[in-house]
């Protein structure tokens, strides 16, 4: 098997989820860092590039081989696992073992989507609004851009999927919805899903 300890860094690790994946019994790695700011982020603790509490990729290679046969795959959430370097190489080893790949995402690295998209199964896009108002929600300047970019990956992929934004009621309003609705029917995406925000303060701030 690859190397990948010092390349894809773990925040936090469900060994049995029925939620993460519609439909699906998986287990899910929660990577480790994020580019992005939202202030309802419901992981505050994997914000930072280097978490407190991390955990081996070995050890949980070494788990996933005592779930074979009892999983139908493995989700990589976060944190955004498309800032991993060696999310690729964690996949092909999962995959080698016979499990279904799932990803959880907001699309912050469009190429490393592209990279990765062969070899999933099933993606979770987040959608935080319009792209035009992304920033408003991400703090970072040029996040739409790249989540739209991350969109037509996707859909181009006809890889299946689910959009997914949170409904935050500070920063997300009936016009909002309306604009962020539009602005996906230009893209004919389907299968998007409001979800409620919990109440969460931002790790960074």
């Amino acid at each position: 098997m690859t190397e990948v300890d010092n390349t894809i860094r773990v925040g936090g690790f469900e060994g049995l989820s029925l939620c993460d994946w519609p439909g699906e019994i998986v287990a899910t790695v929660f990577c480790q860092g994020c580019p992005w700011d939202c202030s309802y982020c419901h992981n505050p603790g994997l914000l930072p590039a280097v978490g407190e509490h991390e955990l081996s990729w070995q050890e949980i290679l070494a788990f996933l081989e005592t779930r074979r046969g009892l999983l139908d795959g493995v989700v990589f959430s976060g944190g955004e696992p498309t800032l991993q370097r060696g999310l690729a190489d964690a996949m092909a080893q999962v995959r080698a073992m016979g499990f279904r790949i799932g990803l959880h995402t907001g699309g912050a690295y469009p190429r490393r989507l592209a990279e990765v998209l062969p070899m999933v199964d099933w993606v979770g896009l987040d959608i935080k609004s319009a792209f035009a108002d992304y920033e408003r929600i991400t703090r970072v300047s040029g996040s739409g851009s790249k989540a739209r970019q991350s969109l037509e990956l996707l859909l181009a992929s006809h890889v299946d999927y689910e959009l997914r934004t949170t409904v935050s009621p500070d920063l997300f309003d009936a016009t909002a919805l309306a604009e962020l609705t539009e602005d996906l029917g230009r893209f004919g995406a389907k299968n998007h899903k409001l979800q409620e925000c919990r109440p969460v303060v931002s790790g960074r701030h």
